[in-house]
């Protein structure tokens, strides 16, 4: 089948710079794209690159789609090669959106995304306000690794001291960290109890390191960077990776492979988002609705990070 096909950029400032380990990050770019069947029926999908992860560019992207023309057939989506994870997700988007019915998830539980440093210590009630309107059980995931350990430690013990006895936190080193910071911080994650898991703290090269250190300490870890593509996940997967899996699925690659992926493996996943738009983020949601319990929260409580 041939659809009509149409994509615009776009772009949208964070309303306060998002610093990690990789940098700061002002500006998400992304495509939208549109399908059109015979019947002039259209849906849309979202191309969010994210290039340090190990996407495409969003240069390759927009080039990818310039070369497509005015139509592209649902063989041609599928056949997108695995070099543009991105473009194979907002692809299949939009066709799904195209040809079947969204189905509306449930009992869905946000984890919410805190600022860096200091900051945290004093905006979290403004999150914790807005997010307890809607889900009893919150979940705040914290970036580290971007000041001093010493520095870190010590925000991280007083927030633990804020923070409601029931509220969960989850530390993202975005693989910042050397191997005695990351002991120290699962030293002193162990000891306080409150963190539900440390996301990727060791460069992913470093995965047989991070693998004996999700043996050593109580505080689970969790794999991102080390499983930025479905390929690289199944071969963590296959070295032994049993904890947990933090997937991006707007860069993941093809949706139906992710849907074979869960099918043929075991997989504690926590589904999180690189920060797309509502088109790109509702089929995120609906794939983790679809193929996880949800017992965990997933990583899509960001709107306060945009106006």
């Amino acid at each position: 089948m041939t659809y009509q096909f149409t994509f615009h950029p776009y772009q949208k400032k964070f309303r306060q710079p998002l610093l990690t380990h990789h940098g700061t990050w002002e500006i998400r770019e992304g495509i939208i794209i549109s399908l059109t069947n015979h019947e002039d029926k259209k849906a849309l999908g979202e191309i969010t690159t994210l290039p340090w992860f190990g996407s495409e560019t969003h240069q390759q992207a927009l080039e990818f789609c310039d070369k497509l023309g005015q139509t592209i057939t649902q063989d041609t989506i599928y056949s997108i090669p695995h070099q543009l994870p991105a473009c194979q997700f907002g692809f299949e988007t939009a066709l799904e959106n195209l040809e079947f019915t969204e189905i509306q998830p449930q009992n869905i539980k946000y984890s919410y995304l805190l600022p860096t440093g200091e900051k945290a210590l004093y905006q979290w009630q403004e999150i914790y306000q807005d997010a307890v309107q809607f889900q009893t059980d919150i979940t705040f995931k914290w970036k580290i690794g971007v000041k001093s350990i010493t520095e870190e430690t010590q925000i991280f013990e007083k927030l633990c001291q804020c923070l409601p006895s029931h509220v969960k936190l989850r530390l993202d080193a975005n693989g910042g960290l050397n191997l005695d910071e990351a002991k120290t911080w699962l030293s002193v994650t162990d000891e306080w109890g409150k963190v539900e898991f440390l996301e990727q703290p060791l460069l992913p090269e470093q995965f047989q390191t991070m693998l004996q250190l999700s043996q050593a300490y109580s505080t689970p870890l969790a794999l991102d960077e080390s499983i930025a593509t479905l390929q690289q996940l199944k071969n963590c997967y296959h070295q032994g990776w049993r904890s947990i899996f933090v997937i991006k699925p707007a860069i993941a690659g093809s949706i139906l492979e992710l849907r074979q992926l869960f099918n043929q493996y075991s997989i504690d996943a926590v589904f999180s988002s690189v920060f797309e738009s509502d088109i790109g983020r509702q089929k995120a949601i609906q794939l983790a609705s679809e193929l996880t319990n949800c017992s965990r929260a997933i990583g899509f409580g960001l709107n306060h990070w945009f106006d």
